[in-house]
């Protein structure tokens, strides 16, 4: 499993990437990639903004690695209910296997605001659901780039066969 190189990031991780329920995040298709990568990626970057700035680092980076940490889908949901609903089953979900602060809730809870209508009470919240958002537009624009290649060489194929 590649690590990010900063054994801080990857202590403060390292209980939840163990844990047998999360790492089935490693099998579910999000943005592209999986949402284990997706959700190391924001807990990572949610880590480096926080300690920069001097704010709760430790709870942030472990409610960012838990924000999308749900295993199930609910059939027959749109698409917008299902935007609006995975911040409170993450939670659930993180519940069961993790003791959360009322911060981490937040984190999880509010990580799809203003979809979800309810604004993040903390400047750690606020973080986590920007820097989820970047994180999402980088990994769509990554697949999506990666489909053009991929479809251009196969036409290239094609007319040069």
């Amino acid at each position: 499993m590649y690590k990010y190189k900063n054994r801080e990031f990857n202590s403060l991780i390292q209980p939840i990437v163990e844990n047998e329920e999360f790492l089935k995040t490693k099998n579910i298709k999000h943005h592209g990639l999986t949402r284990f990568d997706h959700s190391r990626r924001v807990a990572y970057f949610s880590y480096l903004v926080t300690k920069f700035l001097r704010l709760d680092y430790k709870e942030t980076t472990e409610a960012a690695m838990l924000h999308d940490f749900f295993t199930t889908e609910v059939e027959n949901e749109n698409a917008i209910f299902k935007l609006r609903r995975h911040p409170n089953y993450a939670v659930e979900n993180s519940q069961k296997y993790f003791d959360l602060s009322d911060k981490q809730v937040d984190i999880i809870k509010t990580h799809m605001f203003p979809v979800t209508f309810t604004p993040p009470k903390y400047l750690e919240s606020w973080i986590v659901d920007i820097v989820d958002d970047i994180v999402a537009i980088y990994e769509k624009t990554f697949c999506i780039k990666r489909n053009i290649k991929a479809t251009a060489t196969f036409l290239l194929l094609l007319l040069f066969k």
